[in-house]
């Protein structure tokens, strides 16, 4: 999917929503859980109440390893449910030597198909540039995180620059991949850098997790990371799949998703 293709299905939906399958089997309702697959059958749930907002689905890859070969079951299972015209995203965070990012890249692009990975850049160019080298898939990469520690090294600055690491990889990364190759991670609560970012990397697409459970302000961010193709997929996760833990889970997610694309509708309206 490329980034027109994938601004069409934003303006065909009016949304930019991303949902989060952070699947726990000690989180999904009980009456799921004495099912063949019941991770599977919550995303199958989820993903027939919320498809219509939706133009992402992102699994976090660690609640399904986490479950051995079942759980890698359960996830292709899911990939596989999830329409073709919806952009899928491994939140795998990888990132190693070439060789073994090749490998990563080989499992995630060729055998499960997905079409993004996030990748973790600390090991720098010849880490991340074989998940580049496959056609239509992207690299998400890791930026500035909304995670407590994230100021632990992201906003360390440069003594030669004077500029922050996190800024440091923007700058450098950009220059591996196009504007339909790579996307950035920038975090929902940081919205203070996320217009300074934006700035940095006009044409590129962010990740932003961190809406909904993790209080990020959505109208903050649309309005300063918004660019002329949108520019933006806004990942929820709990707030849309858990927002009932009863047997309307997946009614009260569609629901929920509803009403993040309706306020997006609005936004795309203001700052597009």
């Amino acid at each position: 999917m490329t980034a027109s293709q994938l601004f069409a299905q934003i303006q065909k939906k009016q949304s930019y929503l991303c949902v989060g399958l952070d699947t726990d089997l000690e989180k999904i309702p009980t009456h799921l859980r004495s099912l063949p697959d019941p991770v599977f059958e919550f995303n199958r749930q989820i993903i027939d109440a919320t498809h219509e907002f939706a133009v992402a689905y992102k699994p976090n890859i660690a609640f399904y390893e986490a479950l051995g070969s079942k759980g890698w079951e359960s996830l292709q299972k899911t990939l596989e449910y999830i329409p073709k015209d919806i952009f899928t995203i491994a939140d795998a965070k990888r990132g190693d030597i070439g060789n073994t990012s090749s490998l990563y890249a080989r499992a995630f692009f060729q055998q499960m198909n997905f079409d993004s990975i996030t990748v973790a850049p600390y090991m720098g160019e010849d880490s991340v540039k074989p998940f580049l080298a496959f056609k239509d898939k992207w690299v998400i990469l890791l930026a500035h995180t909304s995670n407590p520690g994230a100021s632990d090294f992201q906003l360390i600055e440069s003594r030669v620059t004077g500029r922050k690491l996190y800024e440091e990889v923007i700058l450098k990364s950009k220059t591996w991949g196009t504007p339909d190759q790579l996307m950035y991670v920038v975090g929902a609560t940081q919205t203070d850098k996320i217009e300074a970012i934006r700035e940095l990397i006009p044409d590129y697409f962010f990740l932003v997790p961190g809406i909904g459970a993790q209080g990020g302000d959505l109208e903050q961010v649309s309005k300063f990371g918004m660019n002329s193709q949108c520019g933006l997929l806004v990942n929820s996760a709990r707030a849309i799949i858990y927002a009932s833990t009863d047997r309307d889970f997946a009614a009260v997610a569609g629901k929920e998703a509803k009403k993040v694309q309706e306020e997006m509708e609005r936004y795309l309206q203001t700052y597009l």
